[in-house]
């Protein structure tokens, strides 16, 4: 029934999806040259042969999915679909060769099936909680086989979902197989209605280290000269003025330090400089997108760019990875636990539950708040042996983890054979 009345609002709804789509394509939301993939609608031809469509929301899910893509892609051609520009982006530089990406078209049974009737997709896997009503269940009219991998239910969204039953359990009862990101996750997919449910591990944690241009990490190498250092990671607004302020408090315990600040979203670099140089004006600015290097006078050092993360994890002993004091959910803490950083985050690590048991085994450290988070980034950066020892700890819990890939391929090759079956008896 909710379904039903979910498709017929899409319907009804047309000219304001219509208008809300040209607003955000107006705001730069929208990607202008390929916005007719929203509408189910593209340039490239489909390849011939077995076809796998994987859909990840944004730029952390399919991020987490690129070992588990390139695996799929010596077998079979995959079509990696997501909604936002910056995803597209990174999708664009870091996909193996061979498999393609798109837009994910809007939620409307016109884009829909326009969509579908030109990629004619083998089977479909669907990311973490990523349940668009009209694409589940055309795809699932078009007997296309579905998995949820990464499937995530969290405890705010399984509480919502729980007032609604018969529209979850609809939505979830297209998927023949359900893979939990956590234990947790897979309880709650399985009191939802999912049919078959297992937890074979996080493929996050098993994201290969981001990659970095050698040509961009010698010079910087260069320019700080051993000085020590800390990098503020994904911020989110407040925490980057924290980061300052932390700054301020551990430059006087630890001397020549460099604080690098590298925020989430890069468009908000203008207001992030002269946010810190107002929170502590004393303390000298660099500000990459400027094309500036830090010097030795610089305390600050903003890099509002994309795609760098993997150089400044490099260039970073100790990271703090944001999202976790000032807004909820936090970011990933597993990719500079992969390079072999010392860890911090605060105490809104929702979106992350393996934090905790990071936590627990030594592999990362959790503060409560800007003076904890003042206190660890001295203690560590004061305490060469206690450094080492938490950075070798973060690397050797990951490289323990990265059983997922296996386990989660395993779980798909009976499908992937059926696929490669079919297409060889036609």
């Amino acid at each position: 029934m909710m379904v039903r009345l979910y498709r017929l609002l899409t319907v009804l709804g047309g000219p304001l999806i219509a208008l809300h789509l040209r607003r955000r394509r107006a705001r730069g939301k929208e990607d202008a040259l390929r916005f007719g993939e929203r509408l189910g609608r593209t340039g490239l031809p489909r390849p011939a042969g077995p076809l796998v469509w994987l859909h990840a929301a944004s730029v952390g899910e399919s991020l987490s999915l690129l070992p588990l893509i390139e695996r799929l892609s010596a077998r079979v051609t995959v079509l990696v679909t997501t909604g936002t520009v910056t995803s597209a982006t990174l999708m664009a530089e870091r996909l193996p060769p061979g498999a393609l990406h798109q837009y994910v078209p809007v939620d409307r049974l016109p884009y829909v099936r326009a969509f579908l009737d030109h990629w004619r997709p083998d089977l479909a896997l669907w990311a973490e909680s990523e349940f668009w009503p009209n694409l589940l269940a055309e795809t699932g009219r078009r007997a296309i086989p579905q998995v949820l991998i990464q499937g995530r239910i969290s405890p705010r969204s399984f509480a919502v979902w729980q007032r609604v039953p018969g529209f979850i359990g609809e939505l979830l009862g297209h998927f023949a197989l359900c893979l939990g990101q956590t234990e947790a996750d897979a309880e709650r997919l399985t009191v939802l209605g999912a049919r078959e449910v297992r937890c074979l591990g996080n493929l996050k944690m098993v994201v290969p280290p981001l990659p970095c241009a050698p040509d961009a990490l010698a010079p910087l190498e260069a320019a700080l000269a051993g000085r020590p250092r800390w990098l503020a990671a994904s911020t989110h607004p407040g925490e980057e003025a924290i980061a300052a302020r932390v700054h301020a408090a551990v430059a006087a315990r630890i001397p020549n330090l460099l604080t690098v600040v590298v925020p989430r979203h890069h468009t908000r670099g203008g207001a992030i400089a002269a946010e810190l140089t107002a929170v502590v004006p004393e303390l000298p600015v660099a500000v990459r997108s400027a094309g500036e290097v830090p010097q030795t006078t610089t305390a600050l050092y903003l890099a509002d760019t994309m795609g760098e993360m993997g150089l400044f994890y490099r260039l970073a002993p100790v990271v703090f990875v944001g999202k976790s004091l000032t807004v909820e959910g936090g970011q990933n803490p597993f990719e500079p636990a992969t390079l072999g950083a010392a860890v911090l985050f605060g105490p809104r690590m929702s979106n992350f539950p393996e934090a905790a048991r990071m936590v627990a085994e030594g592999a990362a450290w959790q503060v409560a708040d800007e003076e904890a988070l003042a206190e660890a980034v001295a203690t560590l950066l004061g305490d060469p042996a206690q450094l080492a020892r938490r950075c070798a700890r973060a690397q050797a819990w990951m490289q323990a983890e990265s059983n997922a890939l296996e386990a989660v391929s395993s779980a798909l090759d009976p499908f992937l054979a059926a696929v490669e079956a079919g297409h060889a008896r036609a």
